[in-house]
């Protein structure tokens, strides 16, 4: 009776590019002359003070150690296909790394590149949710980060929003001056809103905001704090989520709750801070 298929074999054929597992076990491949693996951030839970999951950056190089911004990996896909290719890359090993060999607990968020939403005119998220299924894993454990790019066409945010939705994703959206339509999405609004931690010391009124997150039933993400004044002002503002290189930098483990890496987290976050308030 022959052995069933290895896992990693049957994911490789859905990339078209050759997967390496290294000394340490982690999942690597190769675009151009490049290596490329995985980095997760923590993402903390404002009012357990707990991970509640990570999100995943790509690292490139020698030895994978530097890290690479998305923008100069996804240069290097000059064409269509090769864009289209890359990203499916990229996400297969986020996926794999995250949940097979670092067999984390909480959920995924990914970013997606505004010239593969571009390219790619429906259906989003079908390919990447085949990966998925390969694993075992359903799409409802990731969050899928729609670029702040999109926020200037909000048909097309409706598009890719209702795509990703229709396969089972958790969305995630950038909070910027070009969506104040977002309110009008109702039941297409994202599921996790994005606000970036230096912007936060330069509104004067975040009610309006807090108050749609909470009617939709989303929740706020405060995301790059890196002093303890940022922490704070996610604190005040009511973040539910938390994540910056103050609480962590993306690096290649998992920090769940009962690794000793939480101590750490915990310790930065003992300071004398107010809970977010209770949502309704």
């Amino acid at each position: 009776m022959s052995s069933p298929p290895d896992e990693l074999v049957q994911i490789q054929a859905t990339t078209d590019s050759p997967l390496r597992r290294s000394e340490d076990g982690w999942i690597t491949a190769h675009f151009s002359d490049r290596r490329l693996s995985s980095a997760f951030q923590p993402v903390i839970d404002a009012r357990t003070r707990q991970v509640a999951g990570h999100a995943a950056y790509v690292r490139c190089g020698p030895g994978h150690q530097r890290m690479t911004l998305p923008r100069d990996i996804f240069a290097l896909a000059t064409e269509d296909r090769l864009l289209v290719k890359l990203d499916r890359l990229c996400r297969t090993l986020h996926a794999f790394n995250y949940f097979n060999v670092a067999n984390g607990l909480g959920w995924l968020s990914v970013n997606v590149q505004p010239r593969l939403l571009e390219s790619v005119k429906d259906d989003h998220g079908r390919a990447f949710s085949e990966i998925l299924n390969l694993i075992g894993i359903t799409p409802s454990r990731v969050v899928i980060e729609i670029p702040v790019e999109v926020n200037r066409d909000w048909r097309l945010f409706k598009r890719v929003v209702g795509n990703y939705r229709s396969h089972g994703y958790r969305i995630a959206a950038n909070h910027s001056g070009a969506a104040g339509w977002m309110p009008q999405l109702r039941d297409l609004y994202p599921d996790v809103l994005r606000l970036e931690a230096s912007s936060l010391l330069h509104h004067s009124d975040s009610a309006p905001l807090r108050e749609d997150v909470h009617r939709f039933g989303a929740v706020l993400l405060v995301h790059g704090i890196e002093t303890r004044q940022q922490m704070a002002a996610a604190f005040q503002v009511g973040a539910g989520l938390l994540q910056g290189r103050l609480l962590g930098g993306p690096v290649s483990r998992v920090f769940e709750a009962a690794d000793p890496g939480i101590f750490v987290l915990q310790r930065r976050l003992s300071i004398r801070l107010p809970h977010p308030p209770a949502t309704a």
